[in-house]
């Protein structure tokens, strides 16, 4: 396995080579033996920043579609000379049903994601999205995990409702000290105004 310090110069964006086919592992990861952590959404990169410091060993892609925040997680990345992260502009639902490679992703991450709280909008959350859950158990590693946190509980009772139907996925416990954890921007935010963060960790069966 590569040290950091010696892995290849990299920008801090992950621009695909090609975005109509999934890509292999070699294209997304640095040192293919590393584990790879993907966040979706990652908003101003401080949870994927904070990882990739504490976690050397192992290579972080953040996954952002709204460009000022994209830039924000570079400047993170970039001033933490952080070798093994990355942030790609790109939509989550896509990335993870099409484009990621297969079987290749240790941990998943969705924190304070978009809980579209309209009724009518409820079909465009990410947990009821059969594309989204299919690439989930697509993109996971066989033992790997998905962890998911949100200030909403509607959103929060969707997805319990949505992965335990599906197969793929065995409920976790998680402790509040079970390992460390950043907490993000969005969820400082949240914390601030004294709501309550909800949270659920699945692993992939395999």
């Amino acid at each position: 396995m590569i040290h950091p310090r010696n892995l290849p110069a990299m920008s801090a964006l992950f621009i695909p080579p090609d975005y109509f086919r999934e890509l292999r592992r070699e294209e997304v990861c640095a040192d293919p033996a590393r584990p790879l952590e993907v966040e979706l959404g990652c908003g101003d990169g401080t949870f994927l920043a904070g990882m990739a410091a504490r976690h050397p060993e192992r290579e972080f892609l953040g996954i952002e579609r709204m460009l000022g925040r994209v830039g924000k997680t570079m400047r993170k990345i970039e001033s933490g000379r952080l070798v093994n992260a990355r942030v790609m502009r790109l939509e989550s639902g896509y990335a993870a049903g099409w484009l990621l490679p297969a079987a290749a992703v240790a941990r998943v991450h969705l924190l304070c994601p978009d809980p579209w709280p309209k009724k009518r909008h409820t079909a465009r959350r990410l947990v009821n999205q059969e594309e989204f859950l299919n690439g989930l158990a697509r993109i996971l590693e066989p033992g790997g995990e998905f962890l998911l946190k949100t200030d909403d509980p509607p959103y929060f009772e969707d997805a319990l409702a949505s992965l335990g139907a599906r197969r793929e996925f065995e409920r976790l416990e998680w402790p509040e000290d079970a390992f460390f954890y950043p907490v993000t921007d969005f969820e400082s935010h949240w914390l601030a105004l004294g709501k309550e963060i909800h949270r659920a960790r699945w692993r992939r069966m395999r």
